[in-house]
């Protein structure tokens, strides 16, 4: 039995598991369910089956996950309902006439789109539809133009109301409300630092963001321009009010806040006549499909991660963790390299399940607030997104973009590289200065 050797033997073989299972391109939840079940039967015996049975029924139960198939639906209808082309009409109306404008209105509908939708693949899909060709007839560079898309896009898992947080706040046994507060901030840094990069590029570089001619915006008046970016705005900003504020202002808790949101997004579609009996049941049949993605790896990696407890393996990496040089800043760096590897190579609801039942136990000794860990570590999966090989913000940005736009991975990877590095800027930077993240919380009405 395997049960004989030590635990750092039991914890090594446990890695080479996980990771030859993930090389060999099986699905991250299957990878994860089987190893538990079948390393652990070998080290802990029959009692595995009751030990992933209970973590996976302690799981489903969490009464805050019931926010994850509300906010999704939310962002399904917002996406399908066409509302973004009138959002990005304006800002390209009013920063077209700008070195980069076009980029910068990409960064901020991704940043507009993140407080509405909540996950990346619809974020990523509205702006490759709507931002890549305008771009790329107009002259730009098209590695910075897939850049700024999947840059803006991946706003979407950090910036509230996000699936990301909701998954996260269980774990951690953390309140998702202030989780969703505490991300306000830092998604707004990691906005201002793409626009900032992107001015200054355009700047240094005119030739790889021109601006579009004063001819084609001539005709268009200042008080046209003020009614169309109203108009455009108004969807997004009722939607982030109906959720954002009503958890702020103490009215409701993200469940509920998650419900109010899920029927203003119908209101909004039927308001503005983008509604349809056909449309609403594919958003229905979507949020399913991607709840049970959602659901089938969270919970396999919860269950592993049980496993992985009681075989020992955890206080293993616990000590070492604890033992790395520096103090408590160098395991806290440990930490965040051991998850920006992790970012490259699995999906990361699989990370926040199998990190953080492990670390959060240490933040008291090391002296880290947990709720400013919590969104280090989310930050940090904002690299992951997009540095491959998983990099799943690339993967859907070539998979949707137009056709005749001609992208190419090569291309795509080139253009999010800068943007991994402002990442890690604004990383460094709520290090530094640690109330970007916990200021906002701090203001909640109770």
């Amino acid at each position: 039995m395997l049960s004989e050797l030590s635990p750092e033997i039991i914890t090594i073989i446990w890695a080479v598991a996980v990771l030859a299972g993930v090389f060999t391109g099986y699905p991250v939840a299957l990878v994860l369910g089987g190893v538990g079940l079948i390393g652990g039967y070998f080290i802990l015996g029959p009692t595995t089956v009751e030990i992933l049975y209970s973590r996976v029924f302690s799981l489903i139960q969490n009464y805050p996950l019931i926010c994850v198939p509300l906010f999704i639906l939310m962002g399904i209808l917002l996406e399908r309902s066409g509302l973004t082309d009138d959002l990005f009409e304006a800002l390209y109306i009013w920063f077209g006439g700008f070195r980069g404008g076009l980029a910068i209105g990409t960064i901020l509908i991704g940043t507009l789109l993140a407080a509405c939708l909540g996950i990346i693949a619809a974020s990523i899909t509205i702006l490759a539809l709507t931002s890549l060709l305008p771009m790329l007839k107009r002259g730009y560079d098209r590695s910075f133009a897939s850049g700024a898309i999947a840059a803006g896009g991946t706003l979407g898992i950090l910036i509230p109301p996000s699936v990301m947080l909701v998954l996260y706040g269980p774990a951690a046994e953390l309140s998702v409300g202030k989780l969703f507060m505490a991300a306000f901030l830092p998604g707004l840094l990691l906005a201002t630092l793409y626009c900032t990069y992107i001015a200054v590029r355009a700047l240094l570089s005119p030739g790889v963001a021109p601006s579009i001619s004063a001819e084609q915006t001539k005709d268009i008046n200042l008080r046209y321009k003020i009614l169309i970016l109203f108009k455009s705005l108004v969807p997004p900003l009722v939607l982030m009010i109906s959720v954002l504020g009503t958890i702020f202002l103490g009215i409701a808790p993200p469940t509920e806040a998650a419900a109010i949101g899920a029927s203003a997004a119908v209101l909004m579609t039927i308001i503005y006549r983008k509604f349809s009996w056909q449309m609403f049941k594919e958003a229905l049949l979507q949020t399913v499909k991607l709840c049970a993605f959602i659901m089938v790896i969270a919970c396999c990696s919860y269950a592993f991660v049980g496993v992985v407890i009681r075989s020992g393996s955890a206080r293993v990496i616990e000590d070492l963790i604890l033992a790395m040089p520096f103090g408590r800043w160098g395991a806290f760096g440990a930490v965040m390299f051991a998850v920006f590897i992790l970012g490259m190579l699995i999906d990361w609801i699989a990370i926040i399940f199998i990190v953080v039942p492990i670390v959060s136990p240490l933040l008291p000794v090391l002296g880290f607030d947990p709720l400013w860990f919590a969104l280090m570590v989310c930050i940090n999966l904002q690299m992951g997104f997009m540095t491959p090989p998983f990099a799943q913000a690339i993967f859907i940005l070539k998979g949707t973009a137009p056709p005749e736009a001609g992208l190419t991975m090569s291309e795509i990877i080139r253009g999010v590289y800068p943007f991994v590095g402002l990442v890690a800027v604004g990383l460094v930077l709520c290090a530094i200065f640690p109330e970007i993240i916990l200021w906002l919380p701090s203001r909640m009405i109770r």
